[in-house]
Parts: C-alpha cells; sequence; structure tokens
C-alpha cells in the first residue's frame, strides 16, 4: 500500500493523471452566476412605476364622500378597509389628482338637493383638514401640482349633479364660492333628452365665467351637442368608455367621441367591470379605442372606486393604477401619451376652464335670469 500510494504523489509532482496544475476540461470555464428566471411581466411594470412617478394618475371620479359617510370612523392616513380608497393606497398606485363626487341619490330635488350637496362639501372639508399629511384641496391647476410637488394627494370637489343648483344660478355662484368645480348635465328639465333648454344654455354660459366645468357622462346626445356648441371651455365626461366596444348608455358612441375631440373635450374611461369590462385588458381596449377615434389629447383615468360597482380583475383599488399602464405599455403606447393620459389631457382642461373664466369675466356680469324667465 505504501508502494502504490508513492507511486500516485510520484505521478502527481510529475504533471500525470493525477496533475492538479492543469484544469479538467469540464472546469474550463467557471460557473455562470446565478441568476433567477425573470417575469416578462416585471419590466412594463417597473417602467409603469417610473412613468407614473413622474406623470402621476389624475383620477375623474371618486365616490369616496358618501360611502365615508356610513363609516362610524375612519383614518385614510393610516388606512381604511372599509372604503376601496385611502392615502397608502392612492400612493402606491402614483394618484396626484381626483375629483370626489358630490352625486346625490335621483330622488333628492328642490332644496332637499341643494342642502345634501352643501353637506357633501362640507364633508369633503372636513376630511381633508382631517389628514393633512396626505390630502389637500385644490381648485385649479396650479394647486393640483403645488398639492403633488408638496406629496399631497389634490382633492378637487366634483362633480354634483344639475339638481343641485336648484334651477338657480344664484346657488350655483355659492357653490363655485364653496369649491365646486365640476357640474354634471343631466337629470333636470333644462338638460334632458330634447338637450339644453335657454336656462340650460344660460346656466352654460355662467359656468364658462365661473370656471365650473360641465360633465357629460349619462347626458343625452342632444345636450352634449349643444353643450360643445355653447360652451367656451371644454368639457369632461367623467365617466364614460366607449359604446363600440361595450353598448352601455354612458358609454359615448364613436361620432360624439369624434365631436368631443373636435372641441377640446376629454374622455374619462372608467375602471368598471359594467361600463368596459372585467379585464384590464378590457379597460386597455376603451383606452385605445377612445385615443384613436378622440385623439391622444382627450382620453384620461376614472378610478370610479368607492360607487357601489364592480371593478375589473387586477384593478380593485387606486393602487392598480400601475397594472394598467403596464398593460399599455405593452401595446406600445409611449411615455408621451401615458403622460397625456395620467396627468397633462386633465391640466389642460382645467387651465382651459380658467382661461375661459378670465377672459369671460372681462365682458359678462353675473347672470340674473331665471328659469321662468327663459323656460317659461
Amino acid at each position: 500500500m505504501a508502494d502504490l500510494q508513492d507511486d500516485l504523489h510520484t505521478g502527481t509532482e510529475a504533471g500525470g493523471l493525477g496533475d492538479l496544475s492543469e484544469p479538467l476540461t469540464a472546469q474550463a470555464y467557471p460557473p455562470e452566476p446565478y441568476a433567477p428566471v425573470s417575469d416578462p411581466d416585471d419590466e412594463p411594470l417597473t417602467r409603469a412605476h417610473a412613468v407614473l412617478a413622474a406623470h402621476p394618475v389624475a383620477d375623474g371620479y371618486s365616490g369616496l364622500p358618501r360611502a365615508l359617510g356610513r363609516l362610524p370612523w375612519y383614518d385614510l392616513e393610516l388606512g381604511e378597509s372599509g372604503v376601496d380608497t385611502d392615502v397608502p393606497r392612492l400612493r402606491e398606485g402614483h394618484v396626484g389628482a381626483l375629483l370626489w363626487s358630490l352625486h346625490l341619490p335621483e330622488n333628492a330635488r328642490g332644496d332637499r338637493a341643494v342642502g345634501a350637496t352643501l353637506e357633501q362639501l362640507d364633508l369633503v372639508k372636513t376630511v381633508v383638514r382631517a389628514h393633512p399629511e396626505g390630502l389637500r384641496l385644490a381648485y385649479d391647476a396650479g394647486q393640483a401640482i403645488d398639492a403633488r410637488n408638496c406629496g399631497r394627494v389634490a382633492v378637487l370637489p366634483g362633480p354634483a349633479g344639475a339638481a343641485a343648483l336648484g334651477d338657480r344660478l344664484g346657488i350655483l355662484r355659492s357653490l363655485h364660492a364653496l369649491g365646486l368645480r365640476v357640474l354634471t348635465l343631466s337629470g333636470v328639465s333644462w338638460a334632458g333628452d330634447a338637450g339644453l333648454t335657454r336656462f340650460g344654455e344660460e346656466v352654460v354660459r355662467e359656468m364658462n365665467r365661473l370656471g365650473v366645468l360641465a360633465d357629460l357622462s349619462g347626458a343625452s346626445a342632444g345636450t352634449v351637442r349643444r353643450t360643445f356648441a355653447v360652451s367656451k371651455a371644454p368639457a369632461l365626461c367623467t365617466r364614460s368608455g366607449a359604446r363600440a366596444l361595450r353598448p352601455h348608455p354612458a358609454n359615448l358612441p364613436d361620432d360624439l367621441l369624434v365631436e368631443l375631440g373636435a372641441a377640446g373635450g376629454l374622455c374619462m374611461v372608467p375602471l368598471t367591470a359594467e361600463q368596459t369590462g372585467p379585464t384590464v385588458r378590457d379597460v386597455a381596449d376603451h383606452l385605445d379605442h377612445v385615443r384613436t377615434v378622440a385623439g391622444p389629447q382627450s382620453v384620461g383615468l376614472s378610478g370610479t372606486y368607492d360607487s357601489g360597482t364592480a371593478h375589473p380583475l387586477e384593478l380593485g383599488d387606486p393602487s392598480c393604477y400601475p397594472r394598467l399602464i403596464a398593460e399599455l405599455l405593452r401595446r406600445g403606447w409611449d411615455e408621451a401619451d401615458v403622460a397625456l393620459l395620467t396627468w397633462g389631457n386633465f391640466q389642460r382642461v382645467l387651465r382651459g376652464a380658467a382661461f375661459t373664466a378670465r377672459a369671460v369675466q372681462q365682458r359678462r356680469e353675473p347672470s340674473t335670469a331665471t328659469i321662468a324667465e327663459l323656460d317659461g
């Protein structure tokens, strides 16, 4: 055995089969470092977060005020499981601004509707004041940007239903003074199936003078077209998809989408299963369609969270916006078009309303017209 060990030792020194100074062929290349298998969805989602960090979401509709009215206690900054929306989820979804709906039950009319709208405006201000680290009231484009730059989510009051005016222009001015910035033109005698009456046209002119945006989601085709003709400011559709893809009454047919684009309006596509479909791909289909028909400067986003509607898969709350943007990036949307969709188009409409108000105020005094005088 000793002789065998000596032979092996000698072979090693001589560089024979036992020579370890030369690596074996199988060890000629060092092993590659470990790399986990990459998920093809990671890259678009990472890009989506980066784009949204620079161009956050302006959300066209939130039902949070009414949802909070049903809760005995809540903390939106810490997180609130009783609603879809809270500050942590807004930040995770890169939401920079949102409209808080003041819509009322359909049976609210007259002074009851006026009073209920005033109560909701007061609730909006109370909620924002109670969450100063996460929320900030904003009434125009500049204030929305300031809120975003300070790390807050800008809250703009509206839309409210047209019934909130009680058919009186003085109440419109009072609601504007209290912060209202969007009014839905439907459900009243002066903005019905036949379109705008003479008083309805006067309401739109006074809205232009004040800087209150017209919301045409759910309005009749006649009201939509007449508003485009009368209004000097751009109009919104805060919750409208493409009727060519899904025949919901609040969705817009292609001919109205073309007219909305020509008028410089904004169609804010809702994230609801009923209006846009049950998956994130369905919502993206609507965004593709509206962008193609109305133009890239006329499409926006509307979460419609806390409004009592079901949402598509993977889009259950505001934190999910990056998933939708990732889907658009996979489809070839570039960063410029995404920036318009999420933030730029909404800012343009807000600035358009403010510019129009300044111009109209130089040539028009507050209207004293009444519905009885104009509509009989």
